[in-house]
């Protein structure tokens, strides 16, 4: 019995302690942590730039020089040489010095004229060509003269590229331009860019002669069924649409009219 008695009294106690111990292993759950959320950065999205189109200069004005200077004799000079080679029928006529002339044009293949005088006939126009572009393997580009213009706009245009003289008829009937090809030299010429160079336009009749740097770069043979006369203008001729396009820079322009 007593034996029975003790061991009753410690399992008793046995399992009060397996409880006890159980009990205090037991720990509160923790309180779940509160993530924060991840916050996004707006970018900023960049707006287009509009590039101001290039405005255009006034157009040049017609100043008389009838005094005999030391400019006038040099120009008759060139008139006389001009007479000598047979690229005029006279050397009887009248000079006027045009004001500087300079543009910026940046629309790819197209140019605008910047009318002189109407209704001219043989002529020989001057001046001193400085040209560049916004893209340096831009197209055909550079300063020219546009002589023949007629009222539906037909009309000649030749201009100054860095590789040679380009010699235009546009005919408005078929909606187009195109080349003139030499009836002697080629035309070619060599410059970099920036560029200049002396430009010379001689029209007699059926012919026209232009002149770079003082030498016959190229003549023309005109078409028949179009009349040289008419109006004259400077222009620019753009090889790109980048930036400012073709700039182009006249100076020492001068205008030699025959006497009728």
């Amino acid at each position: 019995m007593h034996y029975k008695s003790l061991r009753t009294l410690m399992s008793f106690v046995l399992l009060w302690t397996l409880i006890s111990l159980a009990c205090g292993s037991v720990q509160p759950a923790a309180e779940p942590t509160n993530t924060l959320a991840p916050t996004f950065t707006e970018t900023a999205v960049s707006t287009p730039t509009q590039t101001p189109r290039p405005s255009a200069t006034p157009r040049p004005t017609q100043t008389p020089n009838f005094t005999a200077t030391e400019r006038t004799a040099e120009m008759n000079s060139e008139i006389l040489e001009y007479f000598e080679n047979g690229y005029l029928a006279t050397t009887d006529g009248m000079f006027r010095e045009l004001d500087d002339f300079s543009y910026d044009w940046a629309q790819l293949g197209y140019y605008l004229p910047f009318l002189i005088q109407d209704s001219v006939g043989d002529f020989v126009l001057s001046a001193h060509f400085k040209w560049d572009s916004a893209f340096q393997n831009s197209d055909i580009s550079g300063c020219g003269f546009i002589f023949g213009m007629q009222p539906n706009e037909d009309h000649y245009a030749v201009f100054l590229d860095r590789q040679k003289v380009f010699f235009l008829i546009t005919d408005h009937t078929v909606g187009f331009s195109r080349p003139v090809t030499p009836t002697r030299g080629t035309g070619a010429v060599n410059f970099d860019y920036p560029a200049e160079a002396d430009f010379t336009l001689i029209v007699r009749g059926a012919y026209a002669y232009v002149l770079v740097n003082g030498d016959v770069a190229a003549e023309y043979t005109l078409a028949q069924s179009r009349l040289s006369k008419g109006g004259i203008a400077l222009t620019v001729l753009s090889g790109t649409n980048r930036d400012y396009g073709t700039r182009c820079e006249m100076t020492n322009l001068h205008l030699w009219l025959p006497n009728e």
